[in-house]
């Protein structure tokens, strides 16, 4: 079965907090390595599936899919996700 536009959304959030898991855990290896490469690979594996999970969403209430409320949950927490880690990758380095 085929995910609606409103679950990719939800799978990108979740997947945006894996990631965050994943560079948690294995933080001590990545720090040999530049701020400027850390902060693309922060942006690569923080934000781009958070703005992906927003366009998803966007899509599901433009398609008025059933479950609209999977579309703006999803939104709403691919768009706070992103916006944190923007603004914590602004001042960090």
């Amino acid at each position: 079965m085929k995910p609606s536009l409103g679950a990719k959304s939800m799978i990108a959030f979740a997947l945006s907090v894996l990631f965050l898991v994943l560079l948690t855990l294995f933080e001590s290896f990545l720090s040999g390595l530049s701020t400027a490469t850390e902060r693309g690979l922060s942006l690569a594996l923080l934000v781009l599936p958070g703005l992906i999970g927003i366009v998803y969403g966007i899509l599901a209430i433009l398609r008025k899919e059933s479950r609209i409320w999977i579309a703006y949950l999803g939104i709403l927490l691919n768009g706070l996700f992103g916006l944190f880690h923007i603004f914590v990758i602004s001042f960090a380095g």
